[in-house]
């Protein structure tokens, strides 16, 4: 299964939201979540 979702007018920049997209791309929702949950950066905050 695959789950996909955009958004727009963000704050930030998109290099910055690459990195931690980059982090859970290809990963299951369940371990997407956590990874977000525990990240310390302040895009992961939007992408949640």
């Amino acid at each position: 299964m695959e789950a996909r979702a955009s958004a727009r007018y963000l704050r930030g920049s998109a290099q910055k939201a690459r990195l931690v997209i980059d982090m859970i791309r290809g990963k299951n929702v369940n371990q997407a979540l956590a990874i977000l949950q525990f990240t310390n950066k302040r895009a992961a905050d939007g992408i949640e």
